[in-house]
């Protein structure tokens, strides 16, 4: 029988330096509320992403709604954001009571078609919400001129995009902010964890207030907040895996390159395109099952599977039509979106997946 190979696996350093690392949370008994590791692991990550700020989240999907909810825009106002993403993006914006209206994505690199952006735009607008999905970077300058002339914030979904950078500077310095998240199937991981970077201090305060119930003394509460906060097992994980970030990273190029050069020549099966001066985290790898390919790209998901190899179509169905979401917002043309929702497959990848198994998938897709 054959080795099941999966999506993705989470990245964990090596066990002894791990429970050597948490061996002082039982001396302290600090296990949470900001304690030694959740204070280091930001200054760490400050400097890996080259951001001036960050505030460290329970995960990924906290950050975003938190950071939503930061910017306290008027219930009922407009975000547009991509439809083609992890249902998380379009959830933390109705958690806001906020409208989600749909833009179409570019068939080139799946990010948000910023020319469509602007026709989208109402006297109720108040945010962009672009994904750098599969950690292809968006079209930032765009993005950023649309905002400006509009008074619109813009914050980044860069769940994908850890350690990403765009002419030189990380990618969490882009918009107003930028929100990562540190999920166990993430390049980066904390167990479960997530974070958002930005700029402007004063969002520091506010993300502290929402994440820790607004407290900011023992008898002191000067806000309402929700409990966000990471904690220092979770943290201590984040630094032991930052050790390694690099190595795991060149591991994952190394097989997408095996990958790309064995299939860019397999007829309808096709890649996205890459961005000039953007570095790449290699954290997945998406292909695009075109007409001209033999089978259709659910029959060569089952074909895999039959051969115990679970890729996954990521993102199917769109978000907006999702049973919870269709036919409740605003009806925008996604011909695009919905073409990559029905297209796009995304093939097992991580840094100790053996190189006998790339082959073993590479040769089905061949033959």
């Amino acid at each position: 029988m054959e080795q099941k190979i999966f999506v993705t696996q989470s990245s964990m350093p090596p066990f002894e330096e791990y429970i050597e690392a948490i061996k002082p949370l039982w001396d302290s008994h600090w296990l949470t509320n900001m304690g030694t590791y959740h204070q280091q692991l930001e200054e760490k990550l400050c400097e890996y992403l080259d951001v001036p700020y960050i505030s460290l989240m329970v995960n990924g999907h906290m950050a975003l709604e938190l950071t939503l909810q930061a910017f306290d825009f008027p219930e009922g106002s407009e975000v547009i954001t991509t439809p083609f993403t992890f249902i998380s993006t379009t959830h933390a914006i109705v958690r806001n009571r906020l409208q989600p209206v749909f833009c179409d994505v570019k068939l080139s690199d799946g990010t948000i078609d910023e020319a469509k952006i602007e026709d989208l735009i109402t006297e109720k607008t108040v945010a962009i919400l672009p994904v750098h999905v599969y950690g292809n970077v968006c079209n930032v300058e765009e993005i950023q001129k649309i905002a400006d002339k509009y008074g619109l914030k813009v914050i980044y979904d860069a769940a994908h995009a850890f350690g990403v950078k765009y002419k030189d500077k990380g990618i969490g310095n882009y918009g107003d902010a930028s929100v990562f998240s540190f999920h166990a199937t993430k390049v980066f991981n904390t167990i479960e964890g997530g974070a958002i970077t930005f700029s402007d201090q004063k969002l520091y305060d506010r993300l502290y207030n929402l994440k820790n119930f607004g407290i900011r003394g023992e008898e002191l509460v000067v806000s309402v907040g929700a409990n966000a906060k990471m904690n220092e097992f979770a943290a201590v994980m984040g630094l032991c895996n930052l050790k390694h970030i690099d190595e795991a990273i060149d591991e994952r190029k190394k097989r997408v390159r095996i990958y790309h050069n064995k299939l860019e020549n397999v007829k309808g099966v096709s890649m996205f395109h890459h961005r000039e001066e953007c570095s790449e985290n290699y954290a997945y790898f998406p292909i695009i099952v075109g007409e001209d390919y033999r089978k259709k790209r659910d029959e060569l998901y089952d074909l895999l599977k039959k051969h115990d190899i679970y890729s996954r179509k990521y993102f199917y169905p769109l978000t907006s039509d999702q049973a919870c979401f269709k036919n409740k917002y605003k009806k925008c043309e996604l011909d695009h979106a919905r073409s990559l929702a029905e297209k796009v497959l995304v093939l097992p990848l991580y840094e100790k997946m053996e190189i006998e198994a790339v082959g073993r998938i590479v040769d089905i897709i061949q033959q």
